[in-house]
């Protein structure tokens, strides 16, 4: 049995709240969610103001760390604090941060999509509609995931960001000058020129709107290009036979940059192989997962009730709950998994998810950002539509 449809004009304010929502979602996908710093007396704050802060991001880990400008200091851009804290961390065998939300950092993009397909499938009250929306969406989607994680050069379809924070992780560029992260120094001068020669080549002049969009795709081809350079030459070190050949796929940068993130303080392949060997399994299983959770959400589509249809909007509204898990998963597995090869021998610990804490002589600060509000925010638009759905499903029922 499948639920009656609903008069067009009935479903108005939960089309008007669906459109908000997905706004919501890319002003999210786009936004530090969380951010955490360390302080020491070694970190005094007029050099560093903020502490040693990292803000993370659905897409990556980026540098949270502001350019200090005073009469006795002067930078030229900001201290790199991502390094930083993977160096004050690896002390104590604590793996770089690099190591961490592998598969969720690769598969955000494609998640966020799926989670405003699902939000439009349950604003619409049309069943054929519906199924329509949802089956052309969805579809696109593994079209696009395909592509990325296993066509040549896949990494083109891949998000800028992303990119940007696997080759920052690596040493390869500085981070951000300010709390977003935009880059700056080499990488900002690198993408300016290139969007100046691209409009020049076209006969244009490029205005900030255009070359801010060159800049990007220039940018993005620059970290790829490094990544590549990268590849190669850990390749050529281990032997070509033991590294296939560079395709440039996200699947193959994946594994690869997980093991050289696993690899870079504590080189140990015998411990290393086996976690490699676990996230590749991962991957399959969350790729595949993706695609029965999307057949079974368009069953729920076609029915227009029951648990699987109001999973649609179910699983949006708990997007902050599914971040703080992930969070504190990721923060249990890095303070559990303490390499032996550290410096210093702690006891595991669980670093802070929320609040203050102390580790050594270290101060310790984990709290939400600007982007966990809008998480929030969204919870509450969805929450409004399910509460509307609810009612006018009773109100066609008893009718």
């Amino acid at each position: 049995m499948t639920a009656p449809s609903l008069p067009f004009r009935q479903n108005l304010p939960v089309m008007a709240l669906a459109i908000v929502a997905i706004a919501l979602m890319v002003a999210i996908y786009f936004a530090p969610t969380w951010w955490v710093a360390l302080k020491a007396p070694n970190y005094p704050p007029e050099a560093f103001p903020d502490g040693v802060r990292i803000h993370f991001h659905m897409n990556g880990v980026f540098n949270g760390c502001r350019k200090v400008e005073s009469t006795e200091i002067r930078e030229d851009q900001a201290l790199d604090c991502v390094h930083e804290m993977d160096t004050i961390n690896h002390y104590v065998g604590m793996y770089p941060i690099a190591a961490g939300g592998v598969i969720e950092r690769a598969f955000s993009p494609f998640l966020v999509a799926m989670l405003g397909v699902m939000v439009v499938g349950f604003a619409c009250s049309k069943r054929s509609l519906r199924l329509l929306l949802m089956g052309a969406g969805f579809a696109t989607i593994v079209g696009w995931m395909t592509m990325t994680f296993f066509a040549e050069g896949g990494l083109h379809y891949q998000n800028a960001g992303y990119v940007e924070s696997m080759v920052t992780s690596m040493d390869q560029e500085a981070g951000s000058e300010e709390s977003e992260p935009e880059p700056s120094g080499i990488i900002a001068r690198l993408k300016a020129e290139m969007a100046e020669v691209a409009a020049r080549e076209r006969g244009e002049t490029a205005t900030p709107a255009t070359a801010g969009h060159t800049a990007e795709k220039s940018a993005k081809e620059s970290y790829i290009n490094s990544l590549r350079v990268t590849y190669d030459k850990d390749r050529e070190r281990r032997g070509a036979g033991a590294v296939p050949a560079w395709t440039g796929s996200g699947h193959q940068l994946l594994l690869w940059h997980y093991e050289k993130s696993l690899g870079r303080y504590f080189n140990n392949p015998a411990e290393i192989g086996p976690l490699v060997a676990a996230m590749g399994t991962a991957f399959y299983v969350v790729f595949f997962g993706i695609l029965v959770a999307m057949l079974a959400l368009l069953v729920g589509a076609a029915l227009g009730q029951g648990p699987l249809y109001w999973l649609l909007a179910l699983v949006p509204a708990l997007l902050p709950v599914f971040f703080i898990i992930d969070y504190s998963a990721w923060l249990w597995w890095y303070g559990h998994r303490l390499n032996d090869m550290g410096a210093f021998s702690v006891k595991p610990f669980m670093p802070t998810v929320f609040g203050d804490g102390k580790v050594a002589q270290f101060s310790t600060h984990s709290y939400p950002y600007w982007g966990f509000g809008l998480m929030l925010a969204l919870s509450v638009v969805v929450a409004v539509m399910m509460i509307l759905r609810r009612k006018m499903l009773n109100r066609a029922a008893g009718g």
